[in-house]
C-alpha cells in the first residue's frame, strides 16, 4: 500500500461542559488535497446511498467530518451525540497496531427506565482501516475512554450523516437533593474544630472585605491540625462505605454513605450543618445565612435613614447602597463567581409579590474522588445564587494536571472565571450567581502518580457543601 502525507492542523479545543478533551481539525469539507477529496465523495454520496438503504432513513448530502487526534489521557466523556439532524455517527480509525491496554476504546452504554445511561455494556478497539457507524438517537450514549498509551496517538476521521430529526422524549427532571437548615449547636464546636486564628473577630472582617472584592476565598489551614490529621486517619482507614453517583453524562464520583461515616466523620458533617458555622459564614462573606446576620435590605435601610437625617430635602431614594453583600454587586459577581450545576428553586417573575424571608439552609455530602471521576455541565444544568463550601483531604503532592479541579465558568462561555485545586485542609468559598455553572475536571491515568507516595491511597476527599440564603 502506498503511503501518503497529508499535512493536518490540530487544535485543543475548550469544552466549556467538560467532557472533552482532545485534539481536532478544521472541518475537513474544506480540504483540496485529492485523497480527503476522494473519501468526502465516497462517504457522502456511494456509501450514503448504502447506508440510506439499509438504515430506511433518508440521509442528506450535508458534509460533517473531521479529524481527532487522541494522546494521552485524553478522553471524551458520555455524551449522545444528538444536535438537530444528526442521524447516523461514523468513526474511521487510523491508528497503529492498537489493542485494549492503550484504553480509547469506543464504549457503548445501557440506559435505564428514564432513558439515561446506565453502565457501558459493549467496547470497541479502534482498528486501523475500520468504520463504525451508529444511529444517533435520545439513548446514543457512548464515551471515548481515556488514552492509556504515552508513545501512540489514537488518530480518526469522524462526522454525522444528517436526515429528518428524531422525536426526543421529554428531559428527565432528576428528584431535588433535600436541603436542610442548620443544625442549632452553639460555638463551642468552632472552637473544639476551627483553627483559631479565624474565629478572631477582626481577620473575620479582612476576610469578609476580601470575599466581597473577589466572591471567592481560599482559607489555608482551616481546621486545628490535630482535627485534622482525625479526619485524614478515619478516611484512611477504609471503614467508609461508598457508593457511585451518576448518571455518567453528568457525573461520575463516589459518595459516603452518612449512615456507615466513623464517629470522627460524622462530627465534621455536623460542624458544617451547625447554626454556628452558618454564623460564621456569614461573617466571612457577607451573606445573610443566619437570623442573626444583618441583611442587605437592613443595610439599604440603615443607609437610606443616614441620607434622610443628612439631606432631609432630598427627593432621591435608594441611590447608596451597601458593597457588604455580595449580591450588592451582580456585574462583579457574574466574572468572578460560579453557579451550581445541579439543584434550584425557580426565578421569581417580575409581578410576582415579595417572599417572606426564607430560612437559610444547605445541602452536602462527602466525597471520594479517584482516577476516572468526573462532573460535567449538562442540558438540565441550573443556576441560582449559592454558595459553595469546599474542604480537602488526602492531597499532598496532587497537581492539577491530574484533574480533580472545580472550574467555574459564566453560561455559553468556554473561558474558565475561576479554578478551586484541592489543597490539603484548605476550606474554598465561592459565590455563584444565575449565569455561572460548574465541573469537576477528568481524574486522568496521571493521577496514579501519587501512588509512588502514598501507595495505599486512591485519589483523594472533599467535604462539599452548598448554602442558600
Amino acid at each position: 500500500m502506498k503511503s501518503i502525507t497529508i499535512y493536518i492542523s490540530f487544535s485543543r479545543i475548550p469544552c466549556s461542559a467538560g467532557f472533552l478533551s482532545t485534539s481536532l481539525s478544521d472541518d475537513l469539507k474544506k480540504r483540496k488535497e485529492p485523497h480527503i477529496c476522494a473519501l468526502r465523495k465516497i462517504l457522502f454520496k456511494d456509501f450514503r446511498a448504502w447506508l440510506s438503504d439499509i438504515s430506511k432513513i433518508d440521509l442528506e448530502s450535508t458534509i460533517d467530518m473531521s479529524c481527532a487526534k487522541y494522546e494521552f489521557s485524553d478522553a471524551l466523556l458520555c455524551h449522545d451525540d444528538e444536535l438537530e439532524g444528526r442521524r447516523i455517527a461514523f468513526i474511521l480509525y487510523l491508528v497503529p497496531s492498537w489493542d485494549r491496554s492503550l484504553g480509547g476504546t469506543l464504549d457503548l452504554y445501557s440506559v435505564d427506565e428514564h432513558f439515561q445511561p446506565k453502565q457501558i455494556v459493549k467496547s470497541l478497539i479502534p482498528s486501523w482501516n475500520t468504520l463504525v457507524f451508529f444511529e444517533v438517537s435520545p439513548v446514543s450514549f457512548h464515551q471515548v475512554s481515556e488514552v492509556l498509551s504515552e508513545e501512540k496517538s489514537r488518530l480518526s476521521i469522524s462526522g454525522w450523516f444528517h436526515g429528518p430529526s428524531l422525536t426526543r422524549p421529554p428531559n428527565y427532571i432528576e428528584p431535588l437533593i433535600p436541603r436542610s437548615p442548620h443544625v442549632p449547636q452553639d460555638h463551642e464546636i468552632l472552637y473544639d474544630w476551627i483553627n483559631p486564628t479565624y474565629l478572631d473577630m477582626d481577620y473575620q472582617i479582612q476576610i469578609q472585605e476580601e470575599f466581597e472584592e473577589r466572591s471567592e476565598i481560599l482559607l489555608k489551614e482551616f481546621l486545628k491540625p490535630e482535627k485534622f490529621a482525625e479526619v485524614c486517619e478515619a478516611l484512611e482507614k477504609g471503614d467508609v462505605k461508598w457508593s457511585s453517583r451518576g448518571p455518567p453524562n453528568k457525573r461520575f464520583y463516589e459518595k459516603a454513605e452518612e449512615s456507615t461515616l466513623p464517629d470522627t466523620l460524622k462530627a465534621c458533617m455536623a460542624l458544617f450543618r451547625s447554626e454556628a458555622l452558618f454564623l460564621l459564614l456569614s461573617n466571612f462573606t457577607g451573606l445573610k445565612l443566619h437570623f442573626l446576620a444583618p441583611s442587605e435590605e437592613d443595610e439599604v435601610e440603615d443607609t437610606k435613614e443616614g441620607e434622610a437625617a443628612s439631606a432631609p430635602d432630598s427627593t432621591e431614594e435608594g441611590t447608596s447602597c451597601s458593597s457588604s453583600e455580595p449580591k450588592s454587586n451582580q456585574e462583579a459577581t457574574g466574572n468572578n463567581s460560579q453557579q451550581s450545576s445541579e439543584q434550584t428553586d425557580p426565578e421569581p417573575a417580575e409581578n410576582e409579590a415579595p417572599k417572606e424571608s426564607s430560612v437559610p439552609t444547605c445541602q452536602g455530602e462527602l466525597r471520594h474522588w479517584k482516577t476516572g471521576h468526573y462532573t460535567l455541565i449538562h442540558d438540565n444544568s441550573k443556576t441560582e445564587f449559592a454558595l459553595d463550601l469546599l474542604l480537602y483531604c488526602g492531597c499532598e503532592g496532587w497537581e492539577p494536571e491530574y484533574g480533580g479541579f472545580t472550574s467555574y465558568i459564566a453560561k455559553g462561555e468556554d473561558e474558565e472565571l475561576l479554578t478551586v485545586n484541592p489543597e490539603n485542609n484548605s476550606l474554598a468559598l465561592v459565590y455563584r450567581d444565575r449565569e455561572t455553572l460548574k465541573f469537576v475536571k477528568h481524574i486522568n491515568h496521571r493521577s496514579l502518580e501519587q501512588k509512588k507516595t502514598f501507595p495505599n491511597r486512591t485519589g483523594f476527599w472533599a467535604f462539599s457543601f452548598v448554602y442558600y440564603e
